[in-house]
């Protein structure tokens, strides 16, 4: 059944978007929002998500093809790796408690926010689910699409994250971020790792 442009970028937009929400890279730019600039997080999440979209409508299918299953579980495991390690020099380098310490810039909070969804997105759930719909939608629909609904949870968990910040004390909010980082780093080394476990419970 064809169901034209405009019903296959209903589905595209509702899987995809359905699907982040809840994900862990959400988690991640909601944390990374809560303690630095929340538009500079969102541009950099949001420019990550369109590079993983790219890639999944263009490159993706030949991408899993030529490096397989096991090595896009290696990618998983960088990411979560460097979410661990990023959760880990914040944990050490608590910004609250130097008040000459420079505050972060945009720009880093920028690269930040893209180096760390890029890696988070690559052979993801929703990546895969977009190299999936190129065959049934066509690559311009999947691809406006799905980086539309990327940039649209971005968009929310980078306000849910601002006001976080706005409502808790200093020292609490950072024991928080520093917590989800790196809960959400160890589950995605573990997707990574193992991602048959993810499967049979039903996450991921």
């Amino acid at each position: 059944m064809d169901l034209g442009w405009l019903g296959g970028f209903a589905i595209v937009f509702g899987v995809v978007g359905g699907l982040e929400i809840f994900d862990r890279t959400s988690f991640s730019l909601m944390a990374l929002a809560a303690r630095s600039h929340p538009f500079q997080t969102w541009v950099g999440g949001a420019a990550a998500f369109v590079v993983t979209s790219s890639i999944a409508v263009t490159l993706g299918s030949a991408l899993v093809d030529l490096l397989g299953p096991s090595r896009i579980g290696l990618v998983r495991v960088a990411g979560g790796v460097f979410l661990i390690g990023y959760a880990l020099w914040l944990n050490f380098h608590p910004e609250f408690d130097d008040p000459n310490r420079v505050p972060r810039t945009a720009r880093t909070a920028v690269m930040t926010a893209f180096a760390t969804i890029l890696l988070l997105e690559m052979g993801d759930t929703t990546m895969i689910f977009q190299i999936v719909f190129v065959s049934s939608f066509g690559w311009f629909v999947v691809l406006v699409a799905g980086a539309l609904a990327l940039i649209t949870v971005a968009a929310w968990a980078t306000y849910l994250g601002s006001r976080l910040s706005a409502r808790l004390e200093p020292r609490l909010l950072h024991r928080i971020v520093v917590s989800v980082l790196i809960v959400v780093g160890a589950l995605t080394i573990a997707y990574g790792l193992a991602p048959s476990a993810f499967t049979v419970l039903g996450l991921l």
